[in-house]
């Protein structure tokens, strides 16, 4: 059964301090917070355009919702309890810091039917914490994790790469230690200096260089590879692409592209292409429909880099994890893990 979120975005309202990479406004394209008569509204507007076989959650997105006032939070979860009890929603996602989980408020959360938590990690790495304004021990993030999933909640996890002080290897090793935790699901969104930050100011005093798309996507192939290896369903890779964000002067700078995750996709299975065509002289590639755009990369790079050694045809016996090539079958695991094996400075973009 399909999934869809009803976005609610509770702008920064909740949030302890301005991380230096954030502006709520132009991130989540709301300018106001939401009232209890805002909130019916909008799931009233969704329920009536998504489809009644479905699975919904209705999302609290955009600030630190347990950073709000206990009173608040409950009267913002109570206003979605007939929404469950008539079936029309299943359950309610919340966004929050991992410093603002407590035995307490994941009890509440359980109670008000709350079936998925996404913590806003960004990274494990203490200089990088203390240079994005973030302050909290990494202690506090194995310990929300902990407190989530005993509850029987799933847990998301959220990590920004090429953020302040971050390098290809830290950002890695933020990956391995998310691993560790265990969640259910992962969003990864590469840094973008967006307009109204400190990170701005840091950008054009020359304190902090922004990630070029190549290197993001060096960055975030290898934790996407890993993540996927490791069961972890990364449901979101780079920013929504807003209307606002999308405004003339809105990003900076950054790795902004709205098909992000597509071209990592690309990127991972030239590289496989490429690792065969070490050994062999063609490529005779059979895959399921599904997944021929996956390998022909984004606007068909992958066609045009290969060539006419390259061959493409449509079989729909395939299962959606298989390819073959000349006459061999691979699993997609296979060949995300071929991409945890590649050498760190390897660029094919």
């Amino acid at each position: 059964m399909k999934h869809y979120n009803i976005p609610v975005f509770i702008s920064h309202f909740g949030c302890p301090n301005d991380c230096v990479f954030c502006n709520q406004k132009k991130i989540n394209g709301r300018e106001t917070d939401v009232s209890l008569d805002d909130l019916k509204d909008i799931i009233e507007s969704y329920l009536k355009t998504l489809p009644k076989k479905s699975k919904k959650e209705v999302a609290f997105f955009g600030g630190t919702f347990t950073g709000i006032s206990l009173a608040l939070q409950k009267e913002y979860l109570e206003v979605v309890q007939d929404y469950i009890k008539n079936g029309d929603v299943e359950g309610i996602r919340i966004s929050t810091r991992p410093d603002y989980i407590t035995k307490e408020i994941v009890d509440m959360l359980k109670e008000y039917g709350v079936t998925t938590v996404e913590l806003g990690v960004q990274s494990i790495d203490p200089k990088v914490l203390k240079a994005t304004a973030r302050y909290y021990p990494v202690e506090k993030v194995e310990y929300a994790s902990k407190l989530i999933k005993e509850a029987g909640i799933e847990l998301g996890i959220q990590v920004m790469i090429g953020l302040p002080e971050s390098t290809f290897e830290s950002d890695f090793e933020t990956a391995k230690k998310v691993v560790s935790l265990k969640p259910e699901i992962a969003r990864i969104y590469p840094t973008l200096v967006i307009k109204e930050t400190e990170m701005a100011d840091m950008y054009r005093r020359g304190t902090y260089k922004a990630l070029s798309l190549d290197e993001a996507v060096e960055r975030c192939r290898k934790i996407y590879s890993l993540f996927e290896i490791e069961g972890i369903n990364v449901i979101r890779v780079g920013l929504q692409p807003s209307d606002d964000l999308r405004e003339d002067g809105n990003v900076i700078a950054g790795p902004f592209h709205p098909a992000f995750r597509e071209i990592i996709e690309g990127e991972i299975y030239y590289s496989f292409l490429k690792r065969i065509l070490e050994s062999e002289e063609k490529l005779e590639v059979r895959v399921n429909e599904k997944n021929v755009s996956r390998i022909v990369g984004i606007n068909k790079i992958n066609r045009v880099r290969l060539g006419r050694i390259f061959e493409i045809k449509i079989d729909n016996s395939f299962e959606l994890n298989e390819i073959q090539v000349n006459e061999k079958t691979y699993f997609r695991k296979e060949i995300l893990e071929g991409e945890l094996n590649e050498p760190d400075n390897n660029k094919h973009r």
